[in-house]
């Protein structure tokens, strides 16, 4: 199936950094690591991986916009937008734990049209274009079927940065596993989102996010026959960074129960 000249763009930039990735992998005991803030890892190679992927883009569009986890915005005349994590699963990456992503979404007019998904250590690539449904390699990928909590795994992220409400991810997680899911905690919220859309989890559920880690797998679930949005039913996932995916059913089942975790007060979902 032709790809969309977009994604052809996409996957070669997206190739180019999980290369990087992949060559130092084993080489982390030499590589500089700083902390941006509170539990979050930046390496010179999240920064090399963001240079190669924005060079290739420029290259071919020099006048889009560019909206990168590492070097932040760059304003451009058209209205096409690329929202890049260079190395989503820093953490994971710095202690040589094989399961991180290249993380590549296109928002054209404000509406995310086009995505990629690059695991470099398992040579997966996923793909999607907005009515043209999602693909792993060279094979179109379905949401899981699973209707119901019971059973269901899905998989989330308890990163502890200090700036998102805690407790409120610890309730809504006890409420899911009351109901009878189970957890798969990876570590790649953009990756995990990929396994949703292919059907390996049921689920995804995570709060504190942002928009280089929601962007191309939200809109690989969509494709896949699932659903994306905020734990509350909102639709500002990539502003709020709190995010729920999965079919339908399984997506209501799983607001459901969070919600009906959520304290007198009504706090934060």
């Amino acid at each position: 199936m032709p790809s969309h000249p977009l994604i052809t763009i996409a996957v070669r930039a997206a190739r180019r950094a999980g290369s990087l990735i992949a060559r130092n992998i084993d080489r982390i005991d030499r590589l500089i690591v700083d902390e941006k803030g509170r539990n979050d890892l930046v390496t010179e190679i999240d920064r090399q991986a963001e240079r190669e992927i924005i060079d290739v883009i420029t290259k071919a569009h020099p006048r889009h916009s560019i909206l990168a986890e590492e070097s932040g915005a760059k304003a451009g005349s058209e209205e096409t937008q690329w929202i890049i994590d260079p190395l989503d699963g820093t953490s994971n990456f710095v202690r040589g734990v094989p399961h991180c992503a290249v993380s590549i979404g296109i928002r054209i007019r404000k509406r995310l049209e086009h995505g990629v998904i690059f695991d470099p250590l398992r040579q997966e690539i996923f793909t999607v274009s907005r009515g043209a449904g999602a693909r792993l390699d060279d094979r179109r990928i379905r949401v899981s079927a699973k209707d119901s909590l019971a059973g269901a795994i899905i998989g989330t992220g308890f990163a502890n940065r200090g700036h998102q409400r805690i407790d409120r991810h610890v309730e809504g997680s006890a409420a899911l596993l009351r109901a009878g899911a189970e957890f798969r905690q990876g570590g790649s919220a953009a990756l995990e989102l990929a396994w949703v859309a292919a059907g390996r989890l049921d689920g995804y559920w995570e709060n504190g996010l942002s928009p280089w880690d929601i962007a191309a797998g939200a809109l690989l679930v969509q494709e896949a026959g699932g659903l994306v949005s905020e734990p509350n039913g909102g639709s500002d996932y990539l502003n709020s960074g709190r995010i729920l995916a999965a079919n339908p059913k399984l997506l209501r089942e799983m607001a459901g129960a969070i919600h009906r975790s959520k304290p007198a007060d009504g706090g934060d979902s």
